[in-house]
């Protein structure tokens, strides 16, 4: 490095030091607060989704069995009462299916599963939705899940008890320490989150039964908030 640069340098560093000294004085005291709030819900809706799997020797087999299982199943979800448009058919596989054979891993037939996926709004018929699309072919409940279908006002709710909760945790730092809240300089929100509660009590398919005991539960819908007020010294 020539003089010239090494003079360049030191006149730089005697301006900027100065500089970063009054940038750091110049930091407004705040204080920042995360505050949580959380709503219990009563769930008045439920996602299924059911199974159906057909074993046979062929693939076309296999695709028959499970095929007529399913218009089955969706005929008497309609018959119940579910408006077409909330039913939706989701995955559809078809596997070759091995088994050892004096020691020796052999294909044996194939299986065809399809699964529907219903979205029921009247949770008293729940129970007999379940049973009827069992009796039907539905071998398989491979999903079960309570929500609200108008989550909006529960999360401004959510949202308006986690902006007290900040609010109050913040009053009492700020007496601790000597000080008063002033302008509030940052807000905002953290992921939102619902919880179910245990909702099946039992799920017994048996043919004698007149319909699948489900027990709602309720929701928690939780809403976290991060905010920041400036300090203003008694």
């Amino acid at each position: 490095m020539t003089r010239r640069m090494m003079a360049m340098v030191m006149i730089c560093a005697q301006v900027l030091l100065p500089a970063g000294q009054a940038a750091a004085q110049d930091v407004q005291p705040h204080i920042s607060v995360q505050g949580t709030g959380s709503i219990a819900v009563a769930p008045d809706m439920a996602r299924i989704t059911l199974g159906v799997l057909h074993d046979a020797p062929t693939a076309a087999a296999a695709m028959d069995g499970m095929s007529i299982a399913m218009e089955a199943v969706l005929d008497r979800i309609k018959t119940a009462g579910i408006d077409p448009k909330h039913v939706q058919t989701g995955s559809l596989r078809l596997d070759q299916r091995y088994d050892n054979i004096d020691g020796v891993r052999a294909p044996v037939g194939y299986s065809a599963r399809a699964d529907v996926r219903v979205q029921v709004f009247d949770l008293a018929m729940l129970g007999g939705v379940l049973d009827a699309a069992v009796r039907d072919g539905a071998n398989a409940v491979n999903g079960l899940q309570f929500d609200v279908a108008d989550r909006a006002p529960h999360m401004t709710a959510a949202r308006q008890a986690a902006v007290k909760d900040a609010r109050a945790k913040a009053d009492v730092y700020v007496a601790a320490a000597g000080a008063n809240l002033g302008a509030l300089l940052m807000i905002s929100e953290g992921n939102a989150r619902s919880v179910p509660m245990p909702m099946m009590e039992a799920a017994s398919f048996d043919m004698a039964a007149r319909s699948v005991p489900v027990a709602a539960g309720e929701l928690t819908i939780s809403s976290t908030i991060n905010m920041m007020w400036a300090l203003v010294q008694e």
